[in-house]
């Protein structure tokens, strides 16, 4: 949808969620001497300031990164990830999903990152500049993109699939989307994201298609809404082709976010 924006949201316990599961998948990866391709199908500007009036606003981060950030030990690919974030932009910088790609990927790698929206395109692009790995910034339909892609060269490699879910009919699409990428590119580790609302549909969706694809994993966490009547209680995600070993990291996110 053009009209939203993530830098209300950025840095919120969804945010952490995703992100430090995508960290830990992009760095297990990277560890084999093979070139990767990384793809993302909604990707947002890239880059947020937690000191921003729109951040202040919702509070999200505050309640998010700004609450949990001690749960990643400096060694950890998403606390790896936001110091090179921080280290280059400044103390009060967030990297989204790009940024985060961008800071645990090789040179040899490829990006290629879609968003329609016409001002987040355009920070995008400038907060992808000089960034080490070959990166595509387009201002295209990331299905499309993603599609047209699949099977991506280099083969190995990600997806992630992060969209709004304010658009009508991505109950539908999104996971028409994940059955088909998976079809044409069946070596790929997918990452589908969906928000867990007060009275939602989207975790019924998310359990329906991890059923419909065999081997994949579905991970939902709970939390407490960010402030009085925010209807987000929770966040999932589901993995299609799972790095070996992120189910461990995932039984730890289970007992953090089970502790707040």
């Amino acid at each position: 949808m053009l009209s939203y924006q993530h830098g209300y949201h950025a840095g919120n316990l969804a945010d952490v969620h995703k992100h430090a599961v995508l960290a830990w998948c992009l760095d297990y990866l990277a560890q084999k001497d093979k070139p990767l391709s990384y793809l993302e199908t909604h990707a947002g500007r890239g880059l947020y300031d937690l000191g921003a009036p729109e951040a202040l606003r919702t509070g999200e981060a505050a309640a998010g990164i700004g609450r949990v950030g001690h749960w990643f030990a400096p060694d950890h690919p998403f606390a790896r990830a936001e110091e090179a974030v921080r280290a280059r932009h400044g103390a009060r910088a967030y990297g989204g999903s790009p940024l985060i790609a961008a800071a645990l990927l090789r040179p040899g790698d490829r990006m290629h990152l879609a968003e329609l929206h016409p001002q987040e395109h355009a920070a995008l692009g400038a907060a992808m500049a000089g960034v080490r790995p070959a990166v595509r910034v387009l201002r295209q339909d990331g299905a499309d993109m993603a599609l047209a892609l699949a099977p991506p060269e280099p083969r190995r490699g990600l997806a992630l699939v992060d969209p709004s879910w304010e658009v009508k009919g991505e109950l539908d699409s999104i996971p028409a989307l994940m059955r088909r990428l998976h079809r044409k590119w069946n070596v790929g580790v997918l990452i589908l994201w969906y928000p867990i609302l007060r009275e939602g549909p989207h975790g019924a969706m998310g359990a329906g298609l991890a059923a419909a694809l065999p081997g994949s994993l579905l991970h939902e966490v709970a939390f407490p809404p960010a402030r009085p009547g925010h209807r987000m209680v929770g966040s999932g995600l589901v993995i299609v082709n799972p790095p070996w070993g992120v189910q461990a990291e995932l039984d730890r996110l289970s007992r953090l976010f089970a502790g707040l």
